[in-house]
């Protein structure tokens, strides 16, 4: 079993009338997650009933709110109870249905969730305004990814375990970097298993998501978009470039890319700029949630340290820093930017919360000593940050340029940003 940080989060909620409602992408661990739940609740000799909508026979109670409001009194009582409902995307004009069970002031909570579609993550989220909270479930973070494969023995002092066992973190980091969060892909140990469960995580988000919730036809166009954004990660993206290449209109492509947003599967970044003379156009960056997903539609899924392949492994590791930074900005009025400039001066990430900003660099190398970009000094000198930070494969280190502090962290150091 792996231990995910959002249980204690879900199972906090079960006490508020509010619907807990649980996105994120397929094969994520959700369903996992609302039977361990239900589990708990059991154990403290609640009553629970589960749903699975993607069961043809549970489905059938779903065709009116009228008859699954009827078999959950048969099932429960008029008593408090607590109702799981996964896969809820199936189900056309949810949130609408939803709303309607809610408003009644019925005795039962309910515990909701789905693959992000866009039924779920848009129309449901508005149907239930104010009365529900939303809860995003991604695939495995590095956190919890290194602490199920340390068997959870320094999970309260992980920070001390980096710091000693340096190679068997860096370790560790490969093979993250290599296969990335997904729970069957992190369960399987042979490269083979690993290959199957990525490739049918990935036909089934096409299948299923794509072609049945989002009614796109052209499955294949879909398809080249998602290996041409994999082997682009961090890069600006070229709207016009990428429409001609497919052979789509450039209103389908961002149709398209918005469709990978809401379904978890990309995440665009915007350029940070002040002279949107100076500064490039507003291409976005693209990249992915999870490194596994990104490695196999680039092809190099489990070879990412064949040599051939080199050149990417900076951007892979550049995409898991991103990660690490939203998920320990995930709480802060923070947003996430990059830097570019059309003289080539560029930076990562800025971070910034409306007051002030942190430009970011990474870097996949163990630096000795400090080095200082030309693109970093550019930044510093036009926006004369009080913090910048270089993120890297071990060096700890600080440096002082004019007023900025600029800081060397090692990579895992973010994981109590």
């Amino acid at each position: 079993m792996i231990k995910r940080k959002l249980f204690d989060s879900l199972k906090d909620h079960l006490s508020k009338p509010e619907i807990t409602l649980i996105v994120g992408p397929r094969q994520a661990g959700k369903t996992t997650l609302m039977r361990l739940l239900e589990e708990e609740l059991k154990r403290k000799g609640m009553r629970t009933l589960f749903f699975n909508l993607d069961i043809e026979t549970d489905k059938e109670y779903f065709t009116s709110q009228a008859r699954l409001i009827k078999k959950i009194e048969l099932e429960l009582g008029k008593k408090r109870g607590f109702v799981f409902i996964d896969e809820i995307q199936r189900k056309e004009d949810a949130g609408l249905f939803l709303k309607g069970i809610y408003d009644m002031g019925l005795p039962y909570k309910f515990i909701v969730s789905g693959s992000g579609s866009v039924e779920l993550k848009e129309k449901i989220k508005e149907s239930l305004a104010g009365r529900k909270r939303v809860f995003e479930l991604t695939t495995l973070t590095f956190e919890e990814f290194v602490n199920y494969r340390t068997a959870y023995r320094y999970e309260e002092r992980l920070q001390d375990f980096f710091s000693v066992e340096e190679r068997t973190a860096r370790e560790f980091l490969e093979e993250y970097l290599n296969f990335g969060g997904y729970p069957r892909v992190v369960l399987n140990p042979e490269l083979s298993e690993k290959e199957a469960e990525i490739k049918e995580i990935y036909q089934s988000y096409i299948e299923k998501d794509i072609s049945y919730l989002l009614r796109i036809h052209k499955i294949d166009e879909f398809s080249r978009l998602v290996k041409i954004l994999a082997r682009e990660t961090g890069k600006p993206i070229n709207l016009s470039d990428l429409s001609n290449t497919l052979g789509i209109s450039v209103k389908t492509l961002k149709d398209y890319l918005w469709y990978l947003e809401k379904t978890f599967i990309i995440q665009m970044v915007t350029p940070f700029f002040s002279n949107i003379r100076k500064e490039l156009t507003k291409s976005p960056v693209c990249y992915f949630y999870d490194l596994g997903l990104l490695n196999f539609a680039s092809g190099i899924f489990g070879r990412l340290q064949d040599h051939s392949y080199f050149p990417l492994n900076g951007f892979v590791f550049q995409n898991l820093i991103y990660n690490l930074l939203k998920e320990g900005l995930k709480d802060r009025p923070s947003k996430i930017y990059f830097w570019r400039t059309k003289d080539g001066a560029e930076i990562d990430f800025v971070i910034d919360d409306g007051r002030k900003v942190i430009p970011v660099e990474t870097k996949y190398k163990p630096f000795k000593s400090p080095e200082v970009t030309r693109s970093m000094r550019s930044f510093i000198e036009k926006y004369k940050p009080e913090l910048a930070l270089v993120i890297n494969l071990s060096l700890e280190d600080t440096l002082t340029i004019n007023t900025t502090e600029l800081r060397f962290l090692p990579y895992y150091k973010l994981l109590w940003w």
